[in-house]
């Protein structure tokens, strides 16, 4: 069980609770993650669905602000369900929540249209973090995630060279996207304008002919995996 935790620093809260849905099967588990999210003083669980099916209904008509969803669900699972709620709110930013850290299972993922990666052993103050960070435009993901897939840009790197040729400034760049950095933590880390990792962001798009951070990030750390 998950229990609730001080607040994380560096993170202000919103000055309304924004609105979280959640899709986890096991009811136990559904309703501890339902009354962590509530417990934080910036969210709210407007929702807490038990299926696919459910989340389909439910989810477009309450319009939340974000999607926890649990990737291995009953019939339908999570990642079909989260392509399909994409399709209809394209802009609404999905975490996939589960025990799975399986590489596969983290691109494909992803590549259904998941914004972010979170194990279910996530502690509350990461989860409020990751849930700001993917609002704030940033792709949040427990650090064993993040090292899946970094260590598969390292083992791809020569093959990726030959695919698209990128600066070391862009691959810096595309590197800290993995890590869920925002365009600001960006610039920091690089000590650069705002505008020049936008610039950045806008050339690997162009080169990896893609049309997002996620697809990006996908594309790249996957090795264009099928």
């Amino acid at each position: 069980m998950i229990s609730s935790n001080s607040q994380p620093e560096g993170k202000a809260a919103p000055k309304s609770p924004l609105r979280v849905a959640l899709v986890e099967d096991q009811r136990d588990t559904r309703e501890s993650w339902r009354q962590l999210i509530s417990s934080f003083p910036d969210f709210t669980c407007v929702c807490a669905l038990a299926t696919a099916e459910e989340a389909l209904q439910m989810i477009p008509q309450v319009k939340p602000d974000v999607i926890l969803m649990d990737i291995f669900l009953p019939r339908m699972s999570g990642i079909e369900c989260t392509t399909r709620l994409k399709a209809v709110l394209p802009k609404t930013p999905i975490v996939m929540l589960t025990a799975s850290d399986e590489d596969e299972m983290v691109f494909t993922a992803l590549k259904s249209g998941a914004n972010g990666y979170l194990l279910k052993r996530t502690k509350p103050a990461e989860l409020r973090t990751a849930l700001l960070d993917v609002l704030s435009g940033g792709a949040p993901m427990t650090s064993e995630i993040a090292r899946h897939v970094i260590e598969s840009f390292h083992a791809k790197r020569s093959d990726r060279t030959e695919a698209v040729s990128l600066t070391a400034r862009e691959e810096e760049t595309l590197v800290m996207l993995t890590k869920g950095y925002s365009n600001k933590e960006i610039a920091d880390r690089l000590k650069v304008s705002i505008e020049t990792v936008r610039t950045h962001l806008k050339n690997i798009y162009e080169k990896m002919h893609v049309r997002s951070r996620t697809e990006a990030v996908v594309n790249f750390m996957s090795g264009q995996k099928e």
